[in-house]
């Protein structure tokens, strides 16, 4: 009998940002399919409400680290206790990233920095840091959660574009260096997603014109990134890298 394609039995993953929202859907759907995993956040109350959650229908282990990704040295640490806790880690999921609204002409260096270390530079370091383990086991499935606002624009959102289409050229780039390891590199990028977030900052009509922006009519929900999310991390999902996978109910597609 053919193995499931999509199993991740046997499969250790790293998911940052993996509390709530996007981040949680996905290491839910991660740990179905089998995969031990490790969820960081920042906080750590946050973490635990999160584990106890996924363990409910996980397959495998769930761990979770308390991490701060703007922290160069936090994010070094992350990756061996992530290593050592979990055995190795052959699937990172580089989930956690902000926003920071400006217009261009009132960008603060400090936001700048902090959005640009978040959304990217952790993404550097973390993958740098697991990529000689992924080379030496010749295997290897490395995923950035970007955004349709990486390949569009939107006014005031200068940074995060920047910083999410900076991931989209970032897997472009290490999937060709990384193919020949055996280790794919995707993104995805995700439309409106129904958050606590965008449930918390929109009124109710705004978040009306928005689902009607997509060609479906509606937000999506942020289990309905966990199944590309799990054929991007298994064998489902061999072939595929330098893809980036738009999740967006079809609002990049919509004209008018």
């Amino acid at each position: 009998m053919t193995r499931n394609p999509f199993d991740l039995s046997g499969h250790a993953a790293l998911v940052t940002g993996g509390s709530k929202g996007i981040g949680k859907a996905i290491a839910a759907g991660l740990a179905r399919a089998g995969a031990d995993i490790l969820i960081t956040s920042r906080h750590a109350d946050e973490l635990q409400a999160a584990a106890s959650e996924i363990r409910a229908e996980a397959a495998g282990r769930v761990e979770t680290r308390v991490a701060d990704m703007t922290d160069r040295a936090a994010v070094g640490a992350l990756a061996e206790f992530a290593t050592s806790t979990l055995g190795k880690v052959d699937i990172l999921f580089n989930n956690a990233g902000s926003n920071a609204p400006q217009p261009v002409e009132a960008i603060t260096d400090e936001a700048w920095d902090r959005i640009v270390e978040l959304n990217l530079t952790s993404c550097v370091m973390l993958t740098r840091a697991l990529v000689p383990g992924m080379k030496a086991r010749s295997y290897g499935r490395i995923v950035y959660i970007a955004s349709i606002l990486g390949i569009v624009g939107a006014p005031d959102r200068t940074l995060y574009c920047a910083t999410k289409g900076g991931l989209i050229s970032l897997a472009h780039a290490q999937a060709l260096e990384l193919g020949r390891h055996g280790i794919t590199v995707n993104c995805i990028s995700p439309g409106p997603i129904l958050t606590d977030l965008p449930r918390t900052m929109f009124k109710k009509e705004q978040l009306a014109v928005m689902a009607d922006a997509t060609a479906l009519g509606r937000w999506g929900e942020p289990d309905e990134i966990a199944g590309p999310a799990v054929m991007l991390a298994s064998a489902a999902g061999s072939y595929v890298t330098g893809a980036n996978i738009v999740i967006d109910g079809g609002a990049t597609i919509k004209a008018f």
